[in-house]
């Protein structure tokens, strides 16, 4: 709920507001009032000493005029930006490639190196694949030459490693297990490949603890849609072909909290995670 302001108070603020917005459109008192369809005199005794404040068509003409919001002139809000403004830099619809190597991803990846990053995948984690396992998957949705799309994988693999970031990864216990099994979204792709995945895998999550976490998350009790979290900057919802992308700090958190409970809903911790996977190793063997 907005504080309450004195009149004479608040009359200070708008007019205070009113000649910073006109100063930085570069208007004149005149020019406002053309732009607002008023006479000259009534936007001179809006900035003039008192506790005259506009009537709401007047106050939301110059607000419009001005390209700020009119809670901000009146001093009801702390930014100046349109409500509508606020919103587009905050949430924004993007297109997404398939594969995920397109510019902008790698771009929040550079923005956040230093913070945490927290990650769902579709599947399996993109750069955690195999060149074989990514060329299999994607060789349909490539936007790339398969050699150049290779590549970006790698390049994603070698900044996550000198990025001084930690990276945390979550994702079903049945979709590491479908992939150990062959069945489901993994039919068809060979035991040999399926089982040097899995070695490069264990290598990599053994190697790169800490700062590489695995958390298997139990998914008769939670669910979640591919996501990826860049620190306390962005959250992007992958959706197929957009990403949602919210920048405001109380989604990036709320968002966070989700990441948060399906770590919750584990059935082992990060490090214990390795001896999961070694186990279905074995058993591909079998």
């Amino acid at each position: 709920m907005p504080e309450m302001i004195d009149k004479r108070d608040r009359a200070s603020l708008f007019k205070l507001r009113l000649s910073q917005a006109m100063a930085e459109r570069g208007l004149t008192q005149s020019g406002l009032a053309r732009a607002v369809a008023a006479d000259r005199s009534t936007i001179s005794a809006l900035l003039a000493p008192g506790t005259r404040l506009p009537g709401a068509q007047l106050a939301a003409d110059c607000a419009a005029a001005l390209g700020v919001s009119c809670d901000w002139l009146l001093g009801l809000a702390g930014r100046p930006e349109p409500v509508a403004d606020l919103l587009a830099a905050s949430v924004r619809l993007s297109e997404a490639p398939r594969a995920l190597f397109d510019d902008e991803m790698n771009g929040w990846h550079q923005e956040a190196a230093g913070y945490k990053i927290r990650h769902v995948p579709a599947t399996l984690p993109d750069m955690l694949m195999l060149p074989e396992v990514v060329e299999l998957e994607y060789r349909d949705q490539l936007a790339l030459p398969p050699d150049q799309a290779i590549a970006a994988f790698q390049a994603q693999l070698d900044w996550m490693k000198t990025a001084r970031s930690d990276y945390e990864i979550a994702l079903p216990l049945h979709e590491i297990a479908s992939f150990a099994t062959g069945v489901g979204y993994w039919q068809g792709l060979p035991l040999p490949l399926r089982r040097a995945q899995m070695d490069h895998l264990i290598s990599l999550c053994d190697t790169l603890y800490p700062s590489l976490r695995l958390y298997l998350f139990d998914a008769h009790k939670v669910y979640s849609s591919p996501v990826t979290i860049f620190g306390p900057l962005i959250a992007a919802v992958y959706l197929g072909r957009h990403y949602i992308a919210f920048r405001d700090p109380a989604r990036v958190q709320a968002i966070s909290q989700h990441f948060d409970w399906l770590v919750r809903a584990t059935p082992f911790g990060a490090r214990e995670v390795i001896d999961h996977l070694r186990s279905l190793r074995a058993g591909m063997d079998q």
